[in-house]
C-alpha cells in the first residue's frame, strides 16, 4: 500500500519542474521559487520537498516529512476502505413448478438477503420441455415480486437466458 503511494508522488530530486509554487511546513504559501531554492529551503528545515499538485502551473510543492505523509495517506485509505459497503449478489434458484411452501421458504431467504443489503438474483431453471411454458416462470416471479414489495426493487426484470429466466432484485433505499 505505502509502496504504491511512494511512486505516486515526486520527492526532492525527482521533481522535474524548473520552478515551483512552494508551501512551507506550516501550510503558509512561500511563493514561486526555482527548484534549487525550494530544495535548499526544505533541506534547511530537515524535511522533504513533495510535489502535491503536479498538474498545476507551476507545480505545487510542499515542505513536509514524506514518511509521515505516506503513513497518514495509508491510514486514510484504510479508513475509506473500511467504510466502503460491499454489496454481494446472492442467487436463488427455483423451478417453474416449485411448490407453494418451498416458494415461501425461498421468499423468506430473499427477504433476509435484502435486509442484509445484498442484491438477489432469482433464477427459474427450466428442465426438459418446461421451456415451452414461460408463463409458469412469470407466475413464480409475480408471486416473489408481490412478497418483496416495499423491501426490494426489481433492478432487472425477468429475462430468458438459455434454459433459465433471471431477474435481479436490489434492496429498497
Amino acid at each position: 500500500m505505502q509502496q504504491d503511494l511512494k511512486h505516486k508522488y515526486r520527492v526532492n530530486e525527482r521533481i522535474k519542474a524548473k520552478e515551483v509554487r512552494l508551501i512551507g511546513p506550516d501550510g503558509k504559501q512561500i511563493g514561486i521559487v526555482p527548484i534549487q531554492e525550494a530544495l535548499r529551503i526544505a533541506e534547511s528545515y530537515g524535511l522533504d520537498l513533495v510535489e502535491v499538485a503536479p498538474t498545476a502551473n507551476p507545480p505545487v510543492c510542499k515542505i513536509m516529512d514524506f514518511g509521515e505523509f505516506l503513513y497518514q495517506e495509508a491510514k486514510k485509505a484504510k479508513e475509506a476502505k473500511k467504510k466502503q459497503a460491499v454489496v454481494e449478489i446472492k442467487t436463488i434458484k427455483l423451478s417453474p413448478k416449485t411448490d407453494k411452501h418451498d416458494l415461501e421458504v425461498k421468499i423468506k431467504h430473499i427477504l433476509r438477503f435484502l435486509e442484509e443489503k445484498n442484491k438477489v438474483r432469482v433464477c427459474v431453471v427450466f428442465k426438459g420441455r418446461e421451456i415451452t411454458h414461460p408463463e409458469l416462470a412469470d407466475r413464480v416471479f409475480s408471486t416473489i415480486f408481490q412478497a418483496i414489495e416495499g423491501k426490494g426493487v426489481v433492478e432487472a426484470p425477468p429475462k430468458l437466458e438459455g434454459k433459465m429466466m433471471t431477474a435481479l432484485i436490489a434492496p429498497a433505499k
